[in-house]
């Protein structure tokens, strides 16, 4: 059980407390609600560039990194297609420093020409080796467009192409951080050695003057329901031909989603599921299989994935796993089995919660979907899965009608 308080400053600023007395750090974390399926389709890679532009200095401190360096912290950040997360640890005396550094570049960032010319070159540089010059570094520029027609999860958090970063111009930036990055559609959790007191003070000192700005209304559309296979074939400078199969699921919300992650866990987690035993072990047609879900917060996609071993056809690698999807849709998963994965799940979720900086970041990510105490019911909603709910579930994602596949082919 992760004890925690909670209040909300004037200016709309959700603050969580968690004290964890056992170390003598602290973890500053904040997420933003907003991601990849914020931006205009004409327009995207603008969350990911901010979340580089937001180390590039505020009004008031040129460098961010550097005076949170010499108080002993250190900082990162990731993008979603759902958020934006950024979070820092550093030695409990010396909490203030990160108080305001965060509050100062959420009131503002330096919005120089040299820091977006900076950053822009980065994020070209990342597309480029992460995404174009590395091997199946392009599959999700493909797959997500396959798979969804109308949703923005269609394009990947990178962005769609990169002409769309080089063409950003600082007003088209400083409309993002306004609408964006506001107290209102951001969460402030601080784990470690503080209490809540002096969070609170500190938060109303340095977070508080920031004015209020109304949180923006998120309307997208919603994806069709997929009614018939999709494919794509491409050709690239890889070692291997490899499958990627996504079949359209429910969404990080909803009740059946612990169902599904745990199906994935029962064909793909460790050396005694199903894949790895029939796939890789038994029949030898794959060097590596897994499946696995996406997490997102809008009705996400069931992946499964494989890399084939020389000599064997794709027709008999597609083969064999949808035989085995087909096994999941008819037959209900064993007793035992499932409590293994159930097992797996519990004692991963505990051992995440060890860790201040994982406990801040899910603080922040269940007060997303709700409340923060949604992170002491989790492993309860994993528990409560039956191999019923599990057989439902199958049926109903695990349909080819359902499915859009990439066959990524080696260059003979």
């Amino acid at each position: 059980m992760i004890k925690y308080d909670d209040f909300t400053l004037k200016n709309g600023l959700k603050v969580i407390v968690h004290t964890d007395k056992s170390t003598p750090m602290v973890c500053v974390n904040i997420l933003y609600d907003v991601g990849a399926r914020d931006e205009d389709e004409n327009k995207t890679g603008f969350a990911h560039l901010f979340e580089h532009l937001m180390f590039g200095g505020s009004i008031n401190i040129p460098n961010y990194d550097e005076p949170l360096q010499l108080v002993g912290g250190e900082n990162n950040a990731f993008t979603t297609n759902d958020i934006t997360n950024y979070y820092c640890t550093l030695p409990a005396n010396n909490i203030e420093t990160a108080f305001w550094l965060e509050s100062d570049r959420m009131l503002s960032l330096g919005f120089s020409e040299k820091s977006l010319e900076v950053q822009r070159s980065v994020v070209i540089e990342e597309f480029k080796q992460r995404y174009l010059n590395q091997p199946y570094g392009d599959v999700w520029l493909k797959l997500r467009p396959l798979a969804y027609r109308d949703h923005p999860y269609k394009w990947a958090t990178i962005g769609k192409e990169i002409a769309h970063i080089e063409q950003a111009t600082m007003e088209d930036v400083k409309d993002f951080f306004k609408k964006h990055y506001s107290p209102s559609n951001a969460i402030l959790v601080v784990t470690g050695s503080i209490e809540t007191s002096k969070v609170k003070e500190l938060a109303e000192k340095w977070f508080e003057p920031i004015p209020f700005v109304e949180k923006p209304k998120r309307v997208l559309p919603v994806e069709p329901k997929q009614t018939e296979a999709r494919s794509m074939t491409v050709e690239g400078d890889v070692p291997i031909n490899s499958i990627y199969k996504a079949y359209h699921m429910c969404s990080r919300y909803d009740k059946e989603y612990q169902a599904t992650d745990l199906l994935s866990d029962v064909l793909s987690r460790g050396n005694s599921s199903r894949l790895y035993k029939t796939l890789i072990k038994e029949k030898q047609l794959f060097s590596d299989v897994n499946a696995y879900v996406n997490g997102d917060m809008d009705k996400g996609l069931f992946v499964v994935t494989g890399k084939l071993n020389p000599g064997i056809t794709m027709e008999v690698a597609e083969r064999a796993i949808e035989d085995e999807l087909e096994k999941m849709r008819m037959e209900p998963v064993g007793d035992t089995e499932l409590q293994k994965c159930k097992n797996k799940v519990e004692s991963s979720l505990t051992f995440s919660e060890m860790d201040i900086m994982t406990k801040a970041t899910n603080l922040a990510i269940s007060e997303l979907l709700g409340s923060a105490g949604l992170i002491n019911t989790e492993i309860d909603k994993y528990v409560a899965v039956t191999a019923e709910d599990i057989r439902n579930v199958a049926r109903e994602v695990l349909d080819k009608n359902n499915c859009s596949t990439l066959y990524y082919l080696a260059k003979k």
